[in-house]
Parts: C-alpha cells; structure tokens; sequence
C-alpha cells in the first residue's frame, strides 16, 4: 500500500472544501435568484432609503398621517429594505411643484390629486374628479378593473411617472361661502378656490376659480382674497377652521364626487427596484386607498354633527336650477378639452362608457337604496 503523505493529504482536502464552499455558495446565490416559479432575485443585502413629497400641509389628519403609516407598512413588508421619509407641502418642495420634484427625481414618491396637473397635462384631471361624476366605488372600478389605469400610466409615462390610486374623499361637500348662493347670477366674480373642471365650470358661469395648496387657503379666505373654498368635507374643513370665518356650509359637492388621490413614483428608480419592492409599494397604496375612504367616512358623519352642535352651521342646499346650469356647463368644459387634446378625448371615451354602465346598475341599487330605503 502506498503511504499518504500527511501534509499533501491535508492541503487537498482543504482545497476541496473550498471548491464545494465555492459551488454551494454559487447554488445558494442561484437558488436566491429564483425558486421554483421562477421568481426574481431578492437582494436581502439593498436598502433603498426614499422620500416622499406632498402638496398636503405637514402632518396632516389621515391625509398625510395615513401617508406615515403607509410608509410603515412598506417597510414592515420589505424587512426593513424600504425606508420612506415623508415631507408636507413645503419641507422640501413647494406643494404644487411635486410633480415636476419626483419627475426630475428630485424625490422618488409624490402624493397629491392629479387634477393639480390640468396645466401639464389636461387629461390628468379625469383621474381625480370629473363634476357630476363618478363617486368613489365607481372611479376605483373605472380604474382597477377598466382601462382607467392603464391609460393613467400611459399620460404619466411622458414625464418619467407611475401612478398609483392612492386615497378617495368620498362625496365632498360644495364649499364655505361668505355670500348666499340662491341663483346663477351670485357666482358671477365669485372669486373661490376650487381645483381641476370644477374651476373650468365655475369660470363658464362668471366666476374666478383661484389655485391654491391648503395651507393658504384660512388666510385667504380670511383676509378676502377669496370668496369661498372648497375643501374636502366636516371633518377636514372642521381641522381647517372655516366654520369660524366663513357664514355659509353648502352641499353637494358637485364638482368631486369621489376624488381619487394619487402616489406618483418617478419611474427610472420604479424600474430598477427588485419585483418585490414593486409589488410592496402597490400593495400599500391599495391598502391606503382603501383606509383613507374608510377614515374619512367614520369622521364625517361625527364632524358634521360637531359643526351643527357647536357651531350651529346652517346646511345650505345649491338650487337646482344653479345644479343644472352647472352640469351644461360641465358638459361644454368636456367637449372643449377632448377636441383640444387628442389624449384627453380618449381618456374621457373610456370614462364615459364606463359611467353610462355604472349609472345603469346604480339606478337599480344605490339610488334606490338612499332615496326609498335609507330614511
């Protein structure tokens, strides 16, 4: 028999330990990047550290503090890979310049309404509120199970964005006056901020529609640079104080009648992140859209009864006949943009033909439903 030599015997032993540590760390880094389904690598080693920019006041109820949470959320889903730091209006951007901040990629996420864009693009507007609209379950519909979305993405595209549904008001409320609405000829030079179509309808009726974030809508309204405002509903305009320098609470909110809010995410860094991230960051705004309706509804119902009980707040109701000149209006508004913008008249197509199905259905259940059976 021939003798071993000790010390050969030790240095190839030692050699093929590294050789099989070298192709089990190789099949272990083959076995990461996929699984049985062939799923996409998970670097478990990346973290990704983003910021979020808002056209909401810092810190602001469910809006912004939902936003917080959803930020938790992503990062609970992620182990921890995903960090997002959420800036208000202001804290780093100006609120209405967002969009162009995450489509440069000054920050990777934006949230606000896309009607705030009409400017850069006026298709966007279709993807907040259309006045006479559709409401909340109806504009989720249109955009998760029509071709809402996929047309929101193919406008955001142009300017390095995806989008994301990403909250709903719900029905708003038609907005804090200084002066009775009690005929057509009281919104002539009525200077009121009011976003998107609804500023368009309210310039068709001789009205001023004025632009302006949040955080500067109590001292407008104060010092009369404006007239009224719209905001959201009892619960937020409660937070904003209108009931103390504003006379009149008017409903409906025909110009948004569920307004869909929107997390916009420059798409270069979208692209490059693993899947998983992906799918972590559309979950969570699905998540969003879903608690943010929900929040607002529960503390509408208690803020209203607050205003009537501490405030006394009069509800007052638009007359019809300023409903109905509103909504030719809004009408005239439509077919002026669609024959101005190849892109909007195909947006509006799709959202027309999804809102003549859905009036169809809800005129044998919810309308029937809120007029004869909710009393």
């Amino acid at each position: 028999m021939k003798k071993i030599n000790r010390k050969n015997f030790l240095k190839k032993t030692v050699l093929g330990a590294v050789a099989l540590s070298t192709v089990a760390t190789a099949c272990g880094n083959e076995a990461a990047q996929t699984n049985a389904g062939g799923a996409p690598a998970i670097n478990v080693g990346k973290k990704y550290r983003w910021k979020m920019v808002t056209t909401w006041p810092p810190n602001y109820p469910i809006i912004g503090e939902g936003l917080e949470e959803m930020a938790k959320w992503i990062e609970e889903m992620s182990s921890g890979r995903m960090k997002i730091k959420i800036y208000g209006g202001g804290e780093l951007v100006p609120p209405l310049e967002s969009f162009d901040a995450v489509s440069s990629g000054t920050a990777e996420m934006g949230h606000g309404g896309a009607y705030y864009w009409a400017g850069k693009a006026p298709a966007a507007q279709f993807f907040a509120s259309v006045p006479f609209g559709m409401n909340a379950q109806q504009m989720n519909a249109w955009l998760l199970s029509g071709s809402g979305l996929e047309l929101w993405r193919e406008l955001y595209a142009k300017f390095n964005l995806v989008p994301f549904p990403c909250g709903n008001t719900g029905v708003q409320m038609g907005g804090w006056f200084n002066k009775e609405i009690n005929s057509l000829a009281d919104l002539k030079g009525l200077k009121m901020r009011i976003p998107g179509f609804g500023g368009k309808v309210l310039a068709k009726a001789g009205g001023s529609p004025v632009l302006a974030p949040g955080s500067e809508l109590y001292t407008n309204l104060e010092r009369g640079v404006i007239d009224a405002t719209e905001w959201i509903g009892p619960f937020h305009d409660y937070k904003m104080g209108f009931q103390d320098i504003a006379k009149y609470y008017y409903a409906p909110g025909w110009h948004e009648a569920g307004t869909t809010l929107e997390l916009f995410v420059n798409k270069p860094k979208f692209d490059t992140l693993p899947k998983d991230l992906q799918v972590i960051i559309e979950t969570a705004a699905l998540r969003y859209n879903t608690w943010m309706l929900s929040e607002i509804e529960a503390q509408n119902s208690l803020y209203l009864d607050k205003l009537k009980k501490e405030n006394n707040i009069d509800i007052r109701y638009f007359p019809d006949e300023v409903l109905d000149q509103l909504r030719l209006y809004t009408d005239e508004i439509l077919a002026e943009i669609t024959a101005s913008d190849p892109f909007a008249k195909k947006v509006y197509a799709s959202y027309n033909n999804f809102r003549n199905r859905a009036k169809g259905w809800a005129a044998v259940t919810e309308k029937i439903f809120y007029n004869k059976l909710q009393k």
